[in-house]
């Protein structure tokens, strides 16, 4: 797939302000700092597209971006730690479970991971609950760079066995280094194989 245009759209705080559309959406989440809006800039090759900022906690909104004319690339809040108030991350949480959970054109949801720490317990307890409620998700292991290729494939490898204890198959996997540009082709070629898939079914 090209990007040939990629576009901001709208920030919502909920389910109920985001677009009416029967276009494909694909969402992007993960722990606060994981490089979420680094890995969008790069997805779209749009510099600035999704803000980047150093301090966690920064999306604080279902964000829409218009991709191609066609499809909706997802910005949603973190999880994990951010220095706001209680309330408001308990807020976030439920905008997000309500958009995961009734968004008809979701068709998946890309679960952002650090590739250099362990698996964590937020993580895994995130995935439990979109493998529950049947949520179609990829993992998407970030900031590969930071580690030499046989540490990335060490640290996927301890991320399956932990993920096998309760999980009968491993969901799509990619690895992805936004220094790097890696990752990019192979998560694109998925949304394409997706949105075809998606047509098919209306």
């Amino acid at each position: 797939m090209i990007i040939k245009s990629a576009s901001f759209v709208t920030s919502s705080p909920s389910i109920h302000q985001c677009p009416a559309t029967k276009k494909p959406e694909f969402g992007f989440i993960g722990r606060s700092n994981v490089g979420k809006s680094s890995l969008i800039n790069m997805i779209t090759g749009r510099a600035g597209l999704a803000k980047i900022s150093g301090n966690p906690g920064k999306t604080r909104t279902i964000n829409h971006f218009l991709i191609n004319e066609s499809w909706y690339l997802v910005d949603l809040p973190g999880y994990g730690y951010a220095k706001v108030p209680v309330r408001l991350r308990i807020s976030w949480t439920r905008s997000v479970e309500e958009f995961i959970l009734k968004r008809h054109t979701l068709v998946c949801l890309f679960m952002l991971i650090d590739s250099r720490l362990p698996p964590q317990s937020s993580d895994l307890s995130f995935m439990e609950f979109l493998g529950t409620n049947q949520v179609p998700f990829a993992r998407v292991f970030t900031k590969c760079d930071k580690l030499s290729d046989e540490a990335v494939k060490k640290a996927l490898r301890v991320y399956d066995i932990e993920m096998l204890r309760s999980w009968e198959s491993i969901p799509p996997t990619f690895l992805s280094s936004t220094v790097k540009k890696s990752g990019k082709e192979e998560i694109l070629a998925f949304i394409e194989e997706c949105i075809n898939n998606f047509s098919n079914r209306l």
